[in-house]
This record gives C-alpha cells, structure tokens and sequence, in this order.
C-alpha cells in the first residue's frame, strides 16, 4: 500500500458530511467528494495516518480494497480468494464482518461473513486462535449483485480520543462536538462559553479545535496493526502535528450546577492535554455573569426523552435563554433541541441551521443573535 494510491472513504454521521469534506480538502487531499454515508477521497499510507490522526467529525475511515460480482457463495468464495488479504492482515488475525444486502441473490449475511472468514483462513494460511489475536473489521456492501469490501482503518470510532474517562449523563459525542464548532464557523479566534458543559465534551473539543491539536494523537489505530505499517511515518506526522500547536487562544469556558460531572470534566480536559486552555467552574444559570467582546455560547441542553424523565423542561429551558440575554448581550447562541416547545420557551430568537444525529435520535442544532 505504500507506492499506491487507494480509494478511502470517511464514514459521517448525517449533517456532517460537508463538515468532513472541508476539513479533508485543508489537509490537501484530492478527490474529495461527499456521498451518501460519508466522504471519498483518495491517498496512500501518509494520507490515511493523516485522515485517522487528524479528523474531528469523521467516525471512521475505510480502504475499499475489492468489489466481486457474484450471484452465489461459491463463486463468492473462489473470487474472494483472489483480493489482497496479506496487504491487511496477518496470519491469526479474526476478521469481525459487517455485512448489508440490497437486491442482491445472496441475502443472508451470516453466511457472507463464514464465507469471507473461510476464504482469509485459506488465503493467508491459518486461522485465528483464542480470544487475544488482533480483531479487524471488514464492512461488507452487497448490491444489485455486487458485493463491496472495505477495510476498517480505525479500529475503535474516531470520536474516542482517548481523553474521556468520566462521563455524564446522555454525553455528547466528540465527532458531533467538533463537527458543530466548525459547522457554526467557530474557528478558535472568539471566545466560546458552555454554560451547561456536562462532562466537558463541547469546551474541551473547542480548546483542542483553537490550539490546532490533533484528536488522534493519544490513541492507536487498526492501521498500526497491518503488515504494512510504517511507525516511522507515523511518528513524523506526530512530530509535525506538534509544530502546529498554538499555545495561546481566546477564553473558553465551561459551567455546570453538578459539582461531581464538572470534577469529571476537569479530569476529561487534563487527559486531553487543554486543562490550562479552560475555565471550569460551578455555577447555576442565574450565575452567569456578563462578558465583554463578542463570541458563542454552545450548549447541549437536556432533552428529558434519552434521561428517561418526564420532568418539565421548560423552566430550565427559560431559565438559559434569559441567563444568556442578561450575560451574553451581542454574543451568538446554538444548542441542540429535540422540541419545538423548548426551544420557544428560550424567548430567542432562533433559526434552524442543520438536522443531526445525537444518540440515536434527531435534535435540531439552533442558533440566533443575542
């Protein structure tokens, strides 16, 4: 894979996907192009350690590495036997198959998987024993007779950085935080105020975001585990990434009422390097005290449907749009809502700027001018 140029494909959670695009064409890639799912583009080895090491929306990153035309298992086996396992996988190596099929002859993906597993074992010459041999993800797409395989370079999602141990409840994904930032236009250069932070997801992607730091930098990757893994490569990409840290940035701040989800945020935003970029402290809403300048607040309010509560919202909702009107006067506000009802209870005036995704249900990503 070294000398050659493959096709890659970034998997995107919905709304996100010209968000990825545009952070792939700033690292220089070629090809970039937003699809259905995600983004393609294309590169070879230094363009896929760069994709894993630096995107921040992005949930994973595939190789397509083969497509087989096939109407029956045989004929899947006999052509699978012929696609470049060994440039992937080493001898012992489980391969874990996420399989799909849309107007295809070959619908039962249990089989698929056994097949593909059968045809690794005899192309590469053994099989896997116990349960401590390395795990590879394959993703497997059969349509209209035509079966796509795509080699997960990831390993675990991108969104965990490795820096969220303590968490809160119904936490934010990273890959959303960062995707929202970038999706407001938030680029680091203004001031950023969670004044409902939880766990610290929002304010520690800012910090990360402004100081130019790579998300993958404190994690490991499928890809280190391929037979063509280059350490030193990668190495020099973490070498360059740390010339690129800015070490001063604007305030970004962080508050919560729960004084043990804040302490786990501290915790959070210390792993993750940013402990001295952020402001953590206490506070209730009617706390929140008036700031000069111009920035965005970003908060995640709760939502009552994934808490499993059935608590009246709109107080508390009321409650942060006359907060963020008495601190934040000529600053810009976005949060996320699932209800029409809390988002009038604000007073604000907001206007929807995208539909996303947050734990499975869909949540309006608001925002207005105060």
């Amino acid at each position: 894979m070294t000398k050659r140029c493959e096709q890659l494909f970034a998997i995107v959670a919905p709304g996100l996907e010209e968000v990825c695009a545009t952070e792939l064409t700033g690292l220089g890639f070629s090809d970039v192009r937003v699809v259905p799912g995600g983004v393609e583009f294309s590169g070879g080895l230094r363009e896929l350690y760069l994709a894993n090491l630096w995107l921040r929306s992005g949930s994973r990153v595939l190789v397509r590495f083969g497509e087989i035309r096939c109407r029956d298992f045989p004929t899947l086996y006999r052509k699978a036997l012929r696609l470049p396992w060994g440039r992937y996988l080493k001898v012992g190596t489980r391969i874990k198959v996420r399989a799909v099929s849309h107007r295809s002859r070959l619908q039962h993906t249990g089989r698929i998987a056994e097949t593909l597993q059968e045809a690794v074992d005899r192309a590469l010459g053994g099989t896997a024993e116990g349960t401590t041999a390395v795990e590879q993800l394959l993703f497997v797409r059969f349509e209209d007779d035509c079966c796509h395989l795509s080699m997960d370079s990831s390993g675990e999602l991108l969104h965990r950085r490795g820096y969220r141990e303590d968490v809160g409840a119904a936490p934010m994904r990273e890959t959303l935080a960062a995707g929202i930032l970038q999706l407001l236009g938030w680029d680091g250069t203004r001031p950023l105020v969670d004044p409902m932070c939880g766990s610290g997801t929002i304010p520690i992607e800012a910090a990360l975001l402004a100081g130019k730091c790579p998300p993958g930098s404190a994690r490991s990757f499928s890809f280190m585990n391929w037979p063509g893994y280059r350490p030193g490569l990668w190495q020099t990409l973490l070498q360059e990434s740390t010339r690129q840290t800015i070490e001063a940035g604007p305030l970004i701040a962080g508050s919560d009422c729960d004084a043990l989800v804040l302490a786990a945020a501290r915790r959070n935003a210390e792993r993750a390097g940013v402990g001295q970029r952020l402001i953590l402290r206490q506070a209730d809403l009617a706390e929140l005290t008036a700031l000069d300048g111009q920035g965005l607040v970003l908060c995640n309010p709760p939502y009552g449907a994934r808490l499993g509560c059935d608590q009246d919202l709109i107080p508390l909702y009321r409650s942060l749009g006359y907060a963020c009107k008495t601190a934040f006067g000529g600053w810009r506000i976005a949060l996320l809502c699932l209800d029409p009802r809390l988002a009038a209870a604000t007073g604000l005036s907001l206007r929807k700027r995208a539909m996303l995704n947050n734990g499975g249900l869909r949540v309006a990503l608001l925002e207005g001018n105060l």
